[in-house]
């Protein structure tokens, strides 16, 4: 790709206290699954979502309730301590919720806008600019968010038919991408026209293909200088839904197209919806983009680890970092840069052990029952012993390392 392509400049939009694009470093967010208004419920799952590492917060509002129980989020969230942006998504009746209910309009950070949602003809654009208004008056930022899967369909029936008196001989693909392209450009006009300024808008054009959504983007870096928010709308369940994400978001951020990610994974039925943020925060940390917390690398075992202890223990040391990280992020400068290895056999566990800040090797299926651990390069123990004494020791020793390594900001919470 053309080297302007992979320095894409844009305006920097602050969001709160966040700033979206303008050289600031890619930003995390991620979107409630609770009903907004159940406040309680949807302020819960905002912390645990900003304390999982989404630096904003969406919630969606789609009825007068959800609109009423802004105010009171955003209320407990500021109690918490949470300054993560507060996001409104909306859908069809924005411009009347934001009109109707002022406090919810001052609470929320920023307003999310689909231009393909607002109405048809005429009213279409009397009511995206009822919210643009809105925003210029409170001086709110604005993303707007065009997904395939609701496109204007008057200008998708405009573009397929001059395709077709023009023999452009285009697919109904390069016609739908083009149309998310041109609805983002001409709706950032209206937005514009309506009052707001360059530095209050962010743009999306989500598809839930990797490839259109790559293709989509590069002409979007093309054609505007606006932030861009990147990802699926619908990447789907589990495996899929990380390795097409993660495909997609990695190609455009490494040909530095993209301010802001979401991960928009399926949970399964119960759950977790923190693993959408820890996927975009390990897309950032694998390109060196960012770094959210430390890293543990482990080997995917063969023949010769056929006992599931490095398994075991490579997955409590992960599990015990994402539990401490809330903790460390706020006492210890630097600790997210810190490297670990949870290795399972002789043939690669010491060398990638010397390479991590702290590594440990396991016995493979007949070596001696002894793990040498390894901390900046050097040898520094042989741990033995059960499990669970060997994972209490390597939990020891890392505890230890971040305490003496990294400089300390501020007393550190004493665990319950």
């Amino acid at each position: 790709m053309p080297s302007s392509i992979r320095l894409h400049k844009t305006i920097g939009v602050r969001v709160g206290p966040v700033q979206v694009g303008g050289g600031a470093p890619v930003v995390v967010q991620s979107m409630t699954m609770t009903d907004t208004a159940d406040a309680a419920a949807t302020a819960r799952q905002c912390i645990e979502l900003a304390e999982a590492g989404s630096e904003m917060v969406r919630v969606t509002v789609n009825v007068p309730e959800a609109a009423a129980a802004v105010p009171e989020i955003k209320r407990r969230l500021l109690d918490a301590g949470v300054t993560a942006p507060l996001i409104g998504d909306f859908h069809y009746n924005g411009h009347l919720l934001l009109t109707r209910f002022p406090d919810c309009a001052e609470a929320l950070d920023k307003y999310r806008i689909n231009p393909g949602n607002v109405g048809t003809g005429k009213r279409r654009d009397e009511q995206f600019a009822t919210i643009c208004k809105v925003a210029r008056d409170r001086n709110k930022p604005v993303r707007i968010g065009v997904n395939g899967g609701s496109l204007n369909q008057e200008l998708v029936v405009a573009k397929m038919q001059e395709n077709t008196d023009r023999a452009l001989g285009h697919t109904s693909e390069d016609i739908i991408n083009e149309c998310m392209v041109l609805s983002a450009v001409q709706s950032t006009g209206l937005a514009l026209e309506s009052g707001l300024r360059k530095d209050q808008i962010i743009i999306s054009c989500k598809t839930s293909r990797p490839r259109d959504l790559i293709a989509v983007y590069r002409e979007l870096a093309r054609r505007t200088d606006q932030p861009l928010h990147l990802g699926l709308t619908e990447a789907g369940m589990g495996m899929k839904g990380l390795v097409w994400s993660a495909s997609a978001i990695g190609v455009l951020l490494h040909e530095g197209i993209g301010d802001t990610i979401r991960v928009s994974l399926t949970p399964r039925p119960g759950g977790d919806r923190r693993e959408e943020v820890h996927a975009a925060c390990e897309i950032l940390q694998a390109l060196g983009l960012r770094s959210f917390s430390p890293s543990v690398t482990a080997c995917p075992g063969c023949g010769r680890t056929t006992s599931s202890t490095f398994q075991e223990l490579a997955e409590r040391t992960q599990d015990y970092i994402r539990a401490r990280m809330p903790e460390w992020k706020t006492a210890y400068e630097g600790v997210e840069t810190m490297t670990l290895a949870v290795m399972g056999c002789v043939v690669n566990g010491p060398g990638e052990s010397k390479a991590a800040n702290i590594g440990i090797s396991l016995p493979g299926t007949g070596e001696a029952p002894n793990c040498p651990v390894f901390i900046d390069g050097q040898h520094y123990t042989t741990l033995r012993g059960t499990y669970d004494e060997l994972a209490e020791a390597f939990r020891t020793l890392v505890d230890d390392y971040v305490a003496r390594t990294y400089a300390r900001k501020r007393p550190l919470p004493v665990n319950p």
